[in-house]
């Protein structure tokens, strides 16, 4: 499997903090990485480092074969990385269509599918999304990352806070996505949701790559150890 992102001893920080110290990941395409880890262990850090939001201070960063280390963000979404973040974002004032119009970009994802797989977005098209609960901006997060079309959908945090019903819609979703043979680099804690999807997890540990391996060879112990309260 070719290695569609690829992070090499990534160090990156904030300042005079450094927050990554050789951080090293890779997801092949159509695959589904798992990047855990404990709040504050350098997750959404890596995160805004893949997407451009901050950029690495050592190691490198590469995407389909193009080194990133250059390119400011939108350069970097338009190879076809598609970010979810942590906390939504999605633009409050806009309507649900209005928030999905300006991500479009040529491909298969388009309103008509994106509301195939979220139908409650197809019946809030013009709503604002100011007005949606926390799962239907959730899902209109997600929907507007994938009308870009991306080929690697990184989705931080995607459940966190949601009603658990809102939350296995989601994950349903991400299988499905996962099942279509697109590239997903998940952060999550729950490891039961995430061994559905997952083919390989990542733990970071202050800053640092812990453990790194088959999702079927996360034992409880290593779990506990690094994602334990």
């Amino acid at each position: 499997m070719s290695a569609l992102l690829e992070l090499s001893g990534v160090t990156a920080g904030y300042g005079a903090v450094q927050a990554l110290y050789g951080v090293g990941l890779t997801v092949g395409e159509g695959e589904a990485v798992a990047l855990m880890g404990r709040n504050g262990m350098g997750k959404t850090t890596t995160v805004r480092t893949i997407a451009r939001m901050l950029p690495a201070t050592g190691g490198r960063v590469a995407f389909a074969g193009t080194d990133l280390a250059r390119l400011p963000s939108y350069r970097a979404a338009r190879l076809g990385i598609g970010l979810v973040p942590e906390g939504r974002r999605t633009f409050g004032p806009l309507t649900v269509s209005e928030n999905l119009a300006v991500a479009a970009r040529p491909g298969p994802w388009d309103v008509a599918r994106v509301t195939r797989l979220f139908p409650r977005l197809g019946e809030r098209m013009g709503q604002t999304a100011r007005t949606l609960s926390g799962g239907e901006q959730q899902m209109l997060a997600i929907a507007r990352a994938l009308m870009t079309n991306p080929r690697l959908l990184i989705l931080d945090e995607a459940t966190e806070g949601l009603a658990p019903s809102v939350r296995q819609e989601i994950w349903a979703a991400i299988r499905a996505l996962k099942g279509e043979g697109l590239a997903i680099l998940l952060i999550d804690k729950s490891v039961r949701e995430i061994a559905g999807v997952a083919d390989r997890a990542v733990i970071l540990e202050r800053g640092a790559t812990a453990w790194a391996g088959v999702i079927g060879a996360l034992s409880a112990d290593v779990a506990d150890r690094y994602l334990g309260v």
